[in-house]
């Protein structure tokens, strides 16, 4: 008799385990797809227009958070800014207050990666104008992975369509692994965080 009340109760537990798990589904997204530095994406994505879900998945792909990784071609930071790119983006904001230990800090970082992302936003706004987030994402991650200079030809030579459905045609396999890591992340975080 006491067995079966044991495994009533913990029939009726694990029913109510689950239904909190499907009721508040967010929770259990949120703690294997967490967003680390909320405030401060979200307070410099809004500076520059700039999704902070596309902020918060790239920081994640590019360094998965960890604000002092230095990668082995020397990007720094969440954001995986490479010094001279952290040089010239600080000269044209006119902006002297950066070096090497400024550039490993959070909120610089992400000031300077998100400035990056929207000076790629302007510069690719014809190829993006009507065209659906996802190729907008694609099109942008692949400049901020592959360079600008790299896109432009691409599209100029037509070897991309900048879209999404067709990153195969991108020549650089980690570019394309990139991108389909960016937007992974991004989904996810979209499902999850939307509010």
């Amino acid at each position: 008799m006491k067995i079966l009340k044991k495994k009533r109760f913990l029939l009726v537990l694990f029913i109510l385990c689950i239904g909190i798990l499907f009721y508040n589904h967010n929770w259990l997204g949120k703690l294997i797809y967490p967003i680390k530095y909320k405030d401060e994406i979200q307070e410099i994505s809004s500076d520059y227009n700039i999704n902070p879900l596309f902020i918060a998945a790239i920081i994640r792909v590019e360094s998965n958070y960890k604000p002092d990784l230095i990668s082995s071609k020397n990007a720094m930071g969440l954001m995986q800014i490479m010094p001279d790119t952290a040089k010239w983006i600080t000269e044209v904001k006119r902006s002297s207050h950066l070096n090497m230990e400024t550039l490993m800090d959070v909120r610089v970082n992400i000031d300077l990666g998100t400035w990056y992302l929207n000076a790629l936003y302007v510069e690719f706004k014809p190829y993006l104008q009507d065209k659906p987030t996802k190729d907008q994402i694609s099109l942008l991650s692949a400049a901020y992975n592959a360079g600008p200079g790299n896109v432009k030809r691409w599209l100029d030579k037509e070897i991309w369509d900048g879209k999404y459905n067709s990153v195969e045609q991108i020549p650089f396999g980690e570019t394309r692994h990139y991108i389909a890591r960016i937007l992974y992340y991004y989904e996810k975080y979209e499902a999850i965080y939307k509010d």
